[in-house]
């Protein structure tokens, strides 16, 4: 569906709701301490930092792929603070376990959905899988990096988004980051949800996503997951929010016995500690 830019641009920065302290469907009964033994303080990737529960196994990814990418994300030291793109602090500091090591930008986009568009982007962008970078705006229109990488630029014009030959060519790292300043402006959780492949939980891979597109809508990706010798799944999950804030690796507020880790088993409502999905939010990159 058509709409103007102008609503695009604002749906994009109220993808996630505003961090206020309040929670969706969510009651402060339900904040309760983790468990300590399953955070490794001295460990410096999402894989070193956090132990799995007893009779839990991790997952083996395969060398080289998004899941083993994840998996291995470095982090910053452990008790580090969330903060905004403006370097003030996140109001809540009660809902992380850890934060990732990438910066979240000096502008209020890399939101929600961002997130999970930057970390699938930036792996695309290391493996140098150049032509697997694309993000579809709100309006449809699909920001294909390769085409950037052309010299070739996006104009806004109303309604109307269109290539034109405006850049240098190449794949330099600030030309890179334009990019996804220009995707961060015009994609979010309605484009991206509805960008991405349906899957059901029995699929749940690492890189999936859990996203509810909307205004306000959100999105929260799976990093990490382990399994136990009856089949039950866990699985971590990362965010960023609104304002746009450095990406974190959520606690469980609803078992402190396995926090910050989440179970699939007999899962129809994943409430996190700022939202409640289903599992049919669930979704996968194309």
């Amino acid at each position: 569906m058509q709409k103007s830019i102008f609503i695009l641009l604002i749906l994009s920065f109220v993808s996630c709701k505003k961090d206020t302290g309040n929670k969706q469907h969510i009651t402060s009964s339900l904040i309760v301490a983790q468990s300590n033994s399953l955070v490794n303080p001295k460990g410096k990737t999402i894989r070193t930092r956090f132990n799995t529960p007893e009779g839990f196994i991790r997952l083996q990814p395969a060398k080289d792929s998004f899941q083993e990418y994840l998996q291995n994300f470095n982090l910053k030291p452990h008790g580090a603070k969330v903060h905004l793109y403006n370097r003030d602090l996140k109001y809540r500091q009660d809902v992380h376990d850890a934060v990732l090591n990438i910066s979240v930008g000096n502008r209020d986009l890399q939101q929600c959905a961002d997130a999970t568009m930057r970390l699938r982007a930036e792996y695309l962008y290391k493996e140098k899988l150049f032509d697997d970078i694309h993000f579809n705006f709100t309006n449809g229109f699909k920001a294909a990096y390769g085409k950037w990488r052309q010299g070739k630029r996006i104009k806004v014009t109303g309604n109307k988004v269109t290539w034109y030959v405006g850049g240098q060519k190449g794949d330099s790292r600030k030309s890179f980051q334009k990019y996804l300043t220009m995707v961060f402006s015009y994609a979010g959780t309605l484009s991206l949800e509805k960008e991405m492949q349906k899957i059901t939980l029995q699929e749940l891979q690492i890189g999936d996503v859990f996203i509810q597109g909307g205004s306000p809508g959100h999105a929260v990706i799976v990093v990490d997951m382990a399994k136990n010798k009856e089949g039950e799944v866990i699985f971590l999950l990362a965010q960023s929010y609104m304002p746009a804030q450095e990406i974190h690796v959520l606690k469980n507020f609803n078992n402190r016995q396995i926090s910050p880790w989440y179970s699939a088993k007999n899962l129809s409502v994943l409430d996190t500690p700022e939202w409640r999905f289903t599992k049919n939010n669930l979704r996968r990159f194309p």
